[in-house]
């Protein structure tokens, strides 16, 4: 029977407990989209309570990862039940648990502002952006800038890294960016940036009107 309280699970082939990339990447996808919703509230309507709703779930979501077990945090849950017909990416778990860590300090911080003393400032701004990013790399790309810190703060090397990044190796070929490509990169964004400002301005400018009264 396994334990009610550990972190990370122990499977055949690996040296440490590892977790779920898959399912972690599927629940920050899911914290992001909690996230981004509750902000689009006070941006467009100036309601803070569905974000204190989110903080609240954010930070008591974390607490379970890290000091219970990541099985019962319900957005490793739900992330679990969308991924689970995919194939199991491990990753280490120890560097997952100091990212979380990061998470809870963030969280915490913003449940105390915003929920205990019922406050917004810049701070609280800023700490929102900082967990947006976090999650649209971790969701998107696979990055955990979390684990990143992992490195730098034990300076020990990082085992089972998502997409084997802590593993020097060579590129191959099909990873490799070449000088054209950054050349064109930047001659679209330069003439996307041109035409937007000389030609598009004004038509985008322009206010749309129902698509009933159109015809």
């Amino acid at each position: 029977m396994k334990n009610r309280i550990q972190f990370g699970e122990h499977v055949p082939g690996y040296e440490i407990p590892v977790l779920n990339e898959r399912e972690i990447r599927a629940a920050a996808g899911i914290l992001f989209f909690g996230a981004y919703n509750s902000l689009m509230f006070i941006m467009a309507q100036g309601n803070f309570m569905v974000i204190k709703y989110f903080i609240t779930f954010f930070v008591l979501d974390f607490i379970i990862r890290v000091y219970i077990n990541p099985r019962f945090s319900p957005s490793l849950i739900l992330g679990r039940m969308i991924v689970r017909n995919q194939t199991p990416e491990y990753v280490g778990a120890q560097q997952k648990k100091f990212a979380w860590k990061i998470g809870i300090v963030l969280s915490g911080l913003m449940f105390v502002l915003m929920v205990v003393l019922n406050t917004y400032s810049i701070i609280t701004g800023l700490i929102c952006l900082v967990c947006l990013i976090f999650l649209s790399f971790e969701a998107a790309f696979g990055i955990c800038f979390g684990c990143m810190f992992y490195g730098w703060a034990y300076k020990e090397k990082a085992m089972y890294c998502p997409g084997e990044v802590c593993d020097l190796k060579n590129k191959a070929e099909i990873q490799k960016v070449s000088g054209s490509q950054i050349v064109t990169v930047l001659t679209f964004t330069a003439l996307f940036v041109v035409l937007g400002i000389t030609v598009f301005q004004a038509f985008f400018a322009e206010q749309p009107i129902s698509l009933w009264d159109k015809f």
